[in-house]
């Protein structure tokens, strides 16, 4: 067990405390994909602009991470997410006041800040709170919190907007995130703090940073990161609601209603991926084998998004949700080739690639669409050929994958 394991009710209100902060987290990830008709409707944003908007999220996110490995181990996890998501709840606060751009800009940007440890924090919590066995499964059920999180924002979130608007949503979306951080403070055992180490000097801090940027192993799997995770985010989190309303017509409901599937059979594949990638482990089937097959999948299901618009193609961003759930996988993957003391330094740093290309990912292809646009192309086919577009990076990043042969620093071999 770990040094302050828990169990029965206590084991599941830690559980819960950090559950209920990542739902949100993702759910703010998420909710621009479904307002996003009403925010173009009443600030007159082009693609480009919405996409820089809703990826603010993930460039302050992206920015928090390196810090935040630093402040995990000074502070510990219910201290820093409970600090935390009070500046996710000024951001939503923000967001449902702003009058333009830039403050719907700046209250967006706030939103990752404060969220930024929703993840990593329960993720270190749990590392002391619950046996090495329990590790696992408590990710996987984490990851399906998330999800529930992008869920509530489809369906019942359109259905709030004829009531309260959108600036209503973030009203509540505050009030809960407020909450959610107060469970944080008063709800998690203190234990953890108490076992933190004397804070490291900053200078070795960072030197573990430098040791993990320059491993190659890194770099070969952050290309995944950078390119084809990014990409799926951008698209979940904003892209499939345009996309459905502009290339395929459905109306606002039509498009909710897709959204929620959508997002449903993504939480039953994190479910179905927590019990078969050991199974797949065991018979020789890892993830550095097996993400090469994915990259291909996700590419091939892409390319028919983007070539067929008529309405029933809805269901092939389901599809999609299931081919692309493998990609959480490598993150964890690439952590683990790194000695015990890196490990933290890893994941933070990977969440640094990730979130940062996912910021560039969701506002660029924005500005491919307008571009496709003033050329002439309707709304269908520009979004169609920008999607396009975007798999030869991904085709670049498979052959790097295949081809470029890596070590793991703890392990010292190859890694297929």
């Amino acid at each position: 067990m770990s040094g302050g394991a828990v169990s029965g009710g206590r084991a599941v209100g830690v559980f819960a405390c950090f559950a209920a902060a990542y739902f949100m987290s993702y759910g703010l990830r998420s909710v621009n994909a479904v307002i996003a008709p009403d925010l173009l409707a009443q600030f007159g944003l082009t693609n480009a602009q919405l996409g820089s908007l809703s990826s603010a999220y993930f460039l302050s996110f992206a920015a928090m991470q390196l810090p935040l490995g630093i402040w995990l181990d000074r502070f510990g996890a219910r201290r820093t997410n409970a600090v935390l998501l009070l500046v996710a709840a000024l951001g939503c606060a923000v967001f449902a006041l702003a009058g333009g751009l830039t403050g719907l800009w700046i209250g967006r940007a706030l939103v990752g800040v404060g969220v930024a440890g929703a993840l990593m924090s329960a993720l270190k919590g749990y590392r002391f709170w619950y046996s090495a066995q329990r590790q696992q499964s408590l990710a996987a059920w984490m990851l399906v919190a998330g999800t529930l999180g992008a869920l509530s924002v489809t369906v019942p979130v359109q259905a709030a907007l004829p009531v309260v608007g959108w600036r209503g949503v973030f009203w509540v979306a505050a009030a809960l995130v407020l909450a959610a951080s107060l469970a944080l403070w008063f709800g998690l055992p203190r234990d953890e703090e108490r076992s933190l180490s004397p804070p490291t000097g900053g200078g070795a801090i960072w030197l573990g940073y430098a040791q993990v940027f320059a491993s190659a192993h890194f770099w070969r799997y952050g290309l995944v990161a950078i390119v084809v995770l990014s990409s799926f985010m951008s698209m979940q989190t904003l892209w499939a609601g345009p996309w459905f309303v502009q290339v395929l017509g459905l109306d606002a409901r039509a498009a909710a209603r897709a959204l929620f599937a959508f997002n449903f059979v993504l939480m039953l594949s994190f479910l179905g991926l927590g019990v078969l990638l050991p199974r797949l482990e065991r018979r020789g089937w890892g993830v550095g084998r097996l993400i090469p097959f994915v990259i291909v999948a996700v590419v091939a299901v892409e390319i028919a998004i983007a070539l067929e618009h008529s309405p029933s193609a809805w269901w092939l961003w389901l599809l999609l949700a299931v081919v692309a759930t493998p990609l959480t996988a490598v993150q964890p993957f690439v952590s683990l080739g790194f000695p015990q003391a890196l490990t933290g330094r890893a994941y933070t740093a990977f969440n640094l690639l990730t979130f940062s290309s996912a910021f560039v990912n969701q506002w660029l292809f924005g500005v491919v669409v307008d571009a496709f646009k003033a050329g002439g192309a309707d709304a269908a086919h520009a979004f169609g050929a920008a999607l396009l577009a975007w798999q030869l990076p991904q085709l670049a990043v498979l052959a790097a994958v295949l081809f470029w042969r890596t070590q793991a620093p703890a392990a010292n071999v190859e890694l297929n």
